[in-house]
């Protein structure tokens, strides 16, 4: 089944990280560039997570998962290859209201982390439903490579407009046409 695509304010939202090594880094590092709102618990820590989660200022405890850790967090990353502590916490998550994402684990996730594109305000997710998580990868890399470097002043100016531009069917034709525009210009 595919996963439907949304994207989440993490605004006022905690996050817990089950783990400490590379895989938890990875999703980490990609936690970080929407929120800093993330508390990690694990048994052991590599160099790099613990080199970043000192320098991000971030909440840490070493020691292992215990029940009634996620009941004060929205989302749970559980970055451990213990499919049974898996299983537990996704089963807890759900006495909690809690979204839970299981490395590798599909049977234990919510959700799954799309591989993105994010240049100030653009994000752009791209998914396989892990069906080839590489494929995902190497679109990123080539979208990436699309997107023209004067992206963001061009988005700040379109969301400059809709603030000061009346609603209505004549805004949303303009910046429709400022788009269509932008875009075709960058594809020259």
């Amino acid at each position: 089944m595919a996963y439907f695509p949304a994207f989440i304010k993490l605004d006022n939202k905690k996050i817990l990280i089950v783990g400490g090594g590379y895989i938890a880094y990875e999703k980490l590092d990609h936690l970080l560039d929407f929120t800093q709102d993330i508390y990690v618990i694990a048994s052991e820590f590599s160099d790099e997570m613990m080199q970043r989660i000192k320098k991000e200022n971030l909440k840490y405890e070493k020691r292992l998962y215990k029940e009634g850790d996620i009941k004060e967090f929205a989302v749970v990353i559980v970055a451990i290859d213990n499919i049974p502590v898996q299983a537990e916490i996704f089963k807890e998550s759900k006495k909690y209201n809690c979204l839970c994402n299981s490395v590798d684990s599909v049977d234990y996730c919510d959700f799954i982390f799309p591989s993105y594109v994010k240049k100030d305000d653009l994000t752009i997710a791209i998914s396989t439903s892990g069906a080839s998580p590489a494929l995902a990868k190497h679109l990123r890399i080539y979208l990436q490579a699309l997107i023209p470097d004067g992206i963001s002043e061009f988005l700040k100016e379109m969301k400059d407009l809709r603030k000061t531009l009346p609603k209505g069917k004549k805004r949303m034709k303009m910046l429709d046409e400022k788009a269509k525009n932008y875009i075709k210009n960058w594809s020259k």
